[in-house]
């Protein structure tokens, strides 16, 4: 466990007597924008499901590919990144801007850590433009309203929901999110998607009882879904190879070992 580092630009607004899952996930992969309680919080996940550290380095990694296949083999100069988590090496910007400095991207979160995070790390190039709102993933038409003082919403959006809708509990709003973001954007946009499954093929029926504690003890609550319960979110979208696999294995070198958390890609008709 590291030294109890407190995170930089604090805010009265932050609950540091609770652990929370931007901060938890920056301990994971290595980060030093967390607290003594997120630090405790995630060593005891991590001991009962100790693949979670696996997961998240998977899910980062998957990010970096999907947003450079989106960018080189898609030609989308737009993304509209939902439940940003807290800025670390690489992110959508960044490697977007890297590909066509012209890129505009627009990060959504709600956790006053990763605002004042943002507002600071999250620089884009001259030509493009980065953008952040204060917006909660529940209300999906907030997020298009605001970002499109950004984006072209005439004009395909990939829109990045990695590791957010496990924290929409109830299934028919998750499903009525992604609906009314991907109904905003024009033919030819994109979803880009992770999603935490309790499958027991790919090793996932350790996240169940790991949430529940996690429920008990840190904010916001979480689920995991069923690979068939994810891969409705996809409706009405065409799945692009290699289709909704273990994040760890999509469009990935080599054999990686998978992981329970599904990723893919899907393009609107």
């Amino acid at each position: 466990m590291s030294d109890g580092h407190t995170p930089s630009g604090g805010s009265a607004r932050l609950n540091t007597g609770v652990a929370h899952n931007a901060r938890v996930w920056n301990y994971w992969i290595g980060g030093k924008d967390n607290y003594e309680v997120d630090q405790q919080v995630g060593e005891h996940v991590a001991g009962m499901f100790p693949v979670i550290r696996d997961i998240a380095r998977a899910d980062r990694d998957f990010l970096g590919r999907a947003v450079r296949f989106v960018a080189e083999e898609r030609g989308v100069r737009q993304f509209l990144d939902i439940g940003t988590g807290l800025p670390t090496a690489d992110n959508t910007h960044e490697i977007a801007q890297r590909i066509a400095p012209d890129s505009r991207i627009v990060y959504v979160d709600n956790d006053p850590i990763v605002l004042v995070h943002a507002r600071t790390l999250l620089t884009g190039t001259r030509d493009g433009v980065t953008a952040y709102i204060d917006a909660d993933v529940h209300d999906p038409d907030a997020i298009v309203e605001r970002a499109s003082s950004t984006l072209d919403f005439t004009q395909p959006i990939a829109v990045m929901m990695l590791g957010i809708l496990n924290f929409v509990l109830d299934y028919d709003q998750a499903r009525d999110i992604v609906r009314r973001v991907m109904a905003a954007t024009p033919s030819g946009s994109l979803l880009v998607l992770t999603h935490p499954t309790f499958d027991a093929e790919l090793g996932g029926e350790g996240q169940i009882p790991a949430m529940k504690f996690w429920n008990e003890n840190a904010t916001p609550p979480i689920t995991a879904r069923s690979g068939e319960d994810i891969a409705a979110f996809f409706e009405g979208l065409e799945l692009l190879e290699p289709g909704m696999v273990s994040c760890a294995r999509w469009r990935a070198d080599g054999s990686p070992a998978p992981v329970p958390q599904y990723g893919a890609v899907a393009v609107k008709p």
